[in-house]
């Protein structure tokens, strides 16, 4: 299960945050975002937390939603998916435009 952790302090570190999570339940990985694109390399306040199962990821988001990390409460959710499980992104066609339609009549006989 992956979990997002939002308004996380500037100065918590990934072991801190892990610590907070293993309470819980095994850890798989915890990443917390920052500028490396930008080369300040500063955190941005969230991260995310990766646990192995969906129910220890639910009792610790219980657990530590609105929780006091260093000088901020967290904000603490189910990370939603990028794509589906077959890693396509789902687009919704419209096929109302005028070049469907010509299209589509060219092919019925």
């Amino acid at each position: 299960m992956n979990i997002f952790v939002g308004n996380l302090s500037l100065e918590i570190t990934a072991d801190e945050l892990r610590r907070e999570f293993t309470a819980f339940g095994e850890v798989l990985s915890v990443t917390i975002m920052n500028d490396k694109y930008i080369g300040s390399g500063q955190p941005r306040g969230y991260g995310y937390v990766e646990m192995t199962s969906k129910s220890e990821g639910e009792t610790a988001i219980a657990k530590l939603e609105g929780k006091k990390m260093g000088d901020r409460a967290v904000n603490i959710v189910e990370a939603l998916p990028l794509s589906n499980k077959s890693g396509t992104v789902i687009i919704n066609i419209r096929s109302s435009s005028r070049f469907n339609k010509k299209r589509e009549r060219g092919y019925i006989n």
